[in-house]
């Protein structure tokens, strides 16, 4: 393209034109540039501080009842003649459950009546026979005495004396035989009364009652069968309805649980929260899973049903001690490690942990309260490095 005369002129003045001052006093800028290299790094630091901390074991399980009753007849033979509970009833210590049949039970001890009157009869008869010997022992007695003396004045035959001896032997002999006679029908008596004493047992017993109150969970009994304990229990109940939940736990924490300790439960079904106390830690392992078990008693049962499956998280401990968030803590060569702040200056310290509660865990040793640690574990400083500490605000 050519150009005129005019622009070529305005070409040329415009390149014989100074520089302007202000484009001039760009370049001195170049130095603050190299000064820049000199900024320390910005790196989060967080400070120990002290606050609760809450360790906690987790287990899961099934929940069963803390104790299952069953029921069964305590008399057998007998025809189920009514059935007055069924499952999910709430039932008390002593209430009729079941009725059997007393028919059969009536006829035997109406037969033992008629036996304990013959009984009585024959009693009467025994003392009468002893009243009887007793009074003839006496006479032949008297006579015996009579006879004695007379043969010693020499007024009576000794044949006569013989005589009155032997009466007195026979009347003796029918008096032990009349006092064993009434202890036999004694015997008798308390034979047919012990008999009866059972019968009446058993027609008691024909009321099938609930030997603890709970909630009856099955009912295997069926109007009109044949009563019997060799088979399946009448009733099974829960005892005071008390669940439990069955957790199994690692064999690692099974040694931090203990009886008392507190624990909530979370339910998988409807995850609702309920507390509880551990009741019972099994003394063994399972050698094939390995896992450990503890039962953990329900404060309150009400929304909770055997069988289900739920998640524990059991308090083992509880103590305010010096904490920093799990990120601020290392591991090198086995050791807990922080790197700690002085000045600007970073310094890897060692440390001894403690509970682990959540995002937290405990500085049992190694830091002091306020002082000032990396917050991440992992940046990118080393031991010696300076930087510009800007502190985290931890809730």
């Amino acid at each position: 393209m050519r150009l005129t005369i005019s622009q070529a002129f305005l070409i040329a003045s415009l390149l014989t034109v100074p520089a302007d001052p202000l484009l001039a006093q760009t370049a001195p800028e170049t130095a603050p540039v190299a000064a820049s290299e000199n900024v320390l790094p910005a790196i989060s630091v967080v400070a120990a501080s002290r606050r609760l901390l809450q360790d906690h074991v987790l287990a899961s399980g099934m929940v069963a009842p803390v104790e299952t009753v069953h029921v069964a007849p305590l008399v057998e033979g007998q025809q189920i003649e009514e059935l007055l509970a069924d499952v999910g009833d709430t039932v008390s210590k002593g209430q009729v459950l079941a009725r059997l049949s007393q028919a059969s039970l009536s006829l035997q001890k109406a037969q033992l009546q008629a036996s304990e009157a013959a009984a009585r009869s024959g009693i009467a008869q025994a003392e009468a026979s002893l009243v009887e010997a007793k009074s003839s022992a006496a006479e032949a007695q008297r006579a015996a005495d009579r006879v004695a003396k007379l043969a010693a004045a020499g007024a009576a035959a000794a044949a006569a004396k013989d005589q009155a001896d032997a009466a007195l032997v026979a009347a003796q002999a029918r008096v032990a035989v009349a006092t064993q006679t009434l202890a036999a029908a004694r015997a008798q008596l308390a034979q047919v009364q012990a008999q009866m004493s059972s019968i009446d047992l058993q027609l008691a017993r024909t009321q099938v009652v609930a030997p603890v109150s709970g909630v009856i969970t099955a009912r295997n009994a069926q109007l009109g069968a044949i009563a019997s304990a060799a088979g399946l229990p009448m009733f099974s109940l829960i005892r005071d309805g008390a669940l439990e939940l069955h957790a199994d736990v690692s064999e690692a924490d099974l040694v931090r649980i203990a009886t008392g300790q507190p624990a909530e439960m979370t339910l998988a079904a409807s995850g609702a929260v309920v507390s509880g106390t551990v009741r019972l830690v099994e003394p063994s392992v399972d050698t094939t899973t390995r896992l450990g078990h503890a039962r953990i008693a329900f404060a309150d049962s009400t929304a909770v049903r055997s069988g289900m499956f739920a998640q524990a998280s059991i308090l083992v401990a509880s103590r305010e001690g010096l904490a920093l968030p799990v990120t601020a803590v290392g591991s090198e060569d086995g050791q807990s490690t922080v790197m700690l702040v002085k000045d600007g200056t970073v310094h890897r310290a060692i440390v001894e942990t403690g509970i682990t509660d959540g995002a937290w865990i405990e500085i049992v040793s190694g830091l002091a309260e306020g002082d000032q640690v990396v917050a991440k574990a992992g940046a990118f400083v080393a031991d010696g490095d300076k930087i510009n500490p800007v502190p985290t605000q931890t809730n």
